[in-house]
């Protein structure tokens, strides 16, 4: 299916491009998120017609993630959770774990795929690195600090 990119998509490309993609991809993601439209000669011109418009929304979008970026740069983020004497956690610790500390830190709008953990679920005591992606373009790390507990 041929569509109309109405921001930046990740590995897919850029606001205003057609590309062509699998149809459920399109159907069952893209446009319902409203980050594409079907190519037809009628949404080309209303896209033309709107362009001005997507790119100052895409721009505001970016400038936002860049300050929440600082805002995040550098931050440490600690969390207690039952852990066995050995170190290792009863359960593991989560991006949805992460994303709702974040949020009662203050930092609004996350949602758990914008966290994304390297190595996967952290099921140790420790430090570790965790990306967040605040933007296609726009990565930052903080560090997890977990802590044992021992009730």
């Amino acid at each position: 299916m041929q569509i109309i990119l109405l921001e930046k998509v990740v590995n897919l490309g850029d606001l205003g491009e057609v590309v062509r993609v699998r149809d459920g991809y399109a159907r069952n993601f893209l446009i319902p998120q409203r980050k594409a439209r079907r190519a037809t000669p009628v949404a080309l011109a209303e896209f033309e017609a709107r362009r001005a418009e997507l790119e100052r929304v895409q721009a505001e979008k970016l400038a936002q993630a860049q300050a929440d970026a600082k805002r995040l740069e550098g931050f440490i983020l600690k969390m207690s959770q039952k852990a066995g004497v050995d170190g290792r956690l009863f359960g593991s610790v989560t991006n949805m774990d992460v994303v709702t500390l974040l949020v009662a830190q203050g930092f609004t709008g996350l949602v758990k795929s914008q966290v994304r953990m390297i190595d996967g679920a952290i099921k140790a005591v420790g430090d570790y690195t965790v990306q967040v992606a605040l933007h296609p373009d726009v990565l930052t790390d903080i560090t997890v600090t977990v802590s044992g507990d021992l009730n």
